[in-house]
């Protein structure tokens, strides 16, 4: 395959992934403050608010594979992207918070949608020894949305709260125009596919003792980096009364790793093997997220900005590859579905828990706590998840 048949086979889940989760989800991080600020929300409903988009998050993931099913898959991309730049438009209104909640939600729930349908779609296309640099290449999709809502929101937000949103939804309608055939395309040809039959498992086989475990550690690793991803900006901003400009500047940071991270992992994964390289970013993240505790010093919280932000989709990015090469594709996107899953459940519980946590002690110390011990033994976890692969 030539590097531009390639590009154009992954640029679409790139796409995919900046709408659905590096605007959907990530671009309401750097908000929060200028919602706060600017009278449209208390700090309570902005916090509990970023938590109602993970639990559409989690809906999402529950659905996701019975759309997939029932449906084209790229049909359910193609209403996936223009669902969430819709949701995009309707949060430009400041009609109070019980008028955000439901497109909040939608906007979770479409980037449930493409996360879990997108990537398996592209990875089909693509030959066996090709997969690990198509997830990193599809997750810098991530990274690119969340450097986008960081250098744009503090601006635009100086406008008003309503540019911002509508600035979102120009950039999702855009992209989802702009690939919109490449998802009309089919998911290989027969001779690939031929040659790489799939000798996956039954489907009543499919939870094994390593895939149970590492269902149970990305669960983990989604509740580890919830505070970043929904109080890192609040608390540089307001914690630490630095202001919005400088959240926005560690908020871009985040971004920056989040676009190297991901395929910096799928490099390492080819090198080290994916269950290695998966424990190794386990490891990496844990100290990342409980480094503010440490320091607070420019250093340390670029740092922490960097490796959270580069690991947040890194991990997704390994961890899918290790999920095809323990149950091949003909089961990567059911079991990724479940994965999926256990990422909703832990990240409505974890958003809403320490939402809840927040608003009664004012603690961000804790949350980073806590998250970093989730990320601890999640990383014991996928040390004892060694099991058998299966090569295609």
């Amino acid at each position: 395959m030539t590097f531009s048949r390639f590009m154009l086979a992954a640029l679409p889940g790139t796409a995919a992934l900046l709408i659905g989760i590096g605007l959907a989800r990530f671009g309401y991080t750097p908000l929060i403050p200028a919602l706060i600020g600017q009278g449209w929300l208390n700090a309570p409903e902005a916090v509990y608010l970023g938590a109602t988009n993970l639990a559409g998050y989690l809906a999402g993931s529950m659905l996701a594979y019975r759309l997939a099913s029932r449906f084209a898959p790229g049909k359910v991309v193609r209403f996936g992207m223009l669902a969430a730049a819709a949701s995009f438009v309707a949060c430009a209104l400041p009609l109070g918070f019980w008028w955000f909640v439901p497109w909040r939600f939608l906007a979770g729930f479409c980037g449930a949608l493409l996360m879990i349908v997108a990537l398996p779609l592209v990875l089909s296309r693509m030959p066996l020894d090709r997969r690990a640099r198509t997830a990193g290449v599809v997750f810098t999709g991530v990274g690119i949305g969340v450097a986008a809502s960081g250098t744009l929101v503090p601006s635009l937000a100086s406008y008003s709260v309503s540019a911002v949103w509508l600035g979102m939804a120009l950039v999702a309608g855009t992209l989802g125009l702009l690939t919109w055939r490449g998802w009309g395309l089919a998911p290989g040809n027969t001779s690939t596919a031929a040659a790489q039959a799939d000798t996956a498992p039954a489907s009543g086989k499919l939870l094994t003792r390593p895939v149970l475990l590492l269902l149970i550690a990305y669960g983990l690793d989604s509740f580890g980096f919830v505070p970043h991803t929904v109080f890192w900006v609040d608390y540089i901003a307001r914690g630490l009364g630095r202001g919005l400009a400088e959240g926005g500047f560690y908020w871009v940071c985040f971004g920056c790793g989040a676009l190297c991270g991901p395929l910096l992992a799928g490099l390492v994964a080819e090198k080290l093997g994916f269950h290695y390289a998966l424990l190794g970013v386990f490891v990496v993240k844990t100290f990342g997220v409980l480094l503010p505790l440490f320091s607070t010093s420019m250093p340390a919280l670029i740092v922490s900005s960097l490796v959270v932000g580069a690991l947040a989709p890194g991990i997704s990015a390994v961890l899918s590859g290790r999920v095809a090469e323990l149950v091949g594709l003909t089961g990567h996107r059911q079991v990724w579905g479940w994965m999926t899953v256990a990422v909703g459940v832990a990240q409505a519980g974890g958003g809403y828990g320490l939402s809840y946590l927040f608003t009664h002690n004012g603690s961000y110390e804790l949350q980073f706590l806590l998250g970093g011990l989730a990320l601890a033994g999640g990383a014991v976890l996928v040390l004892f998840s060694r099991g058998k692969q299966i090569k295609a």
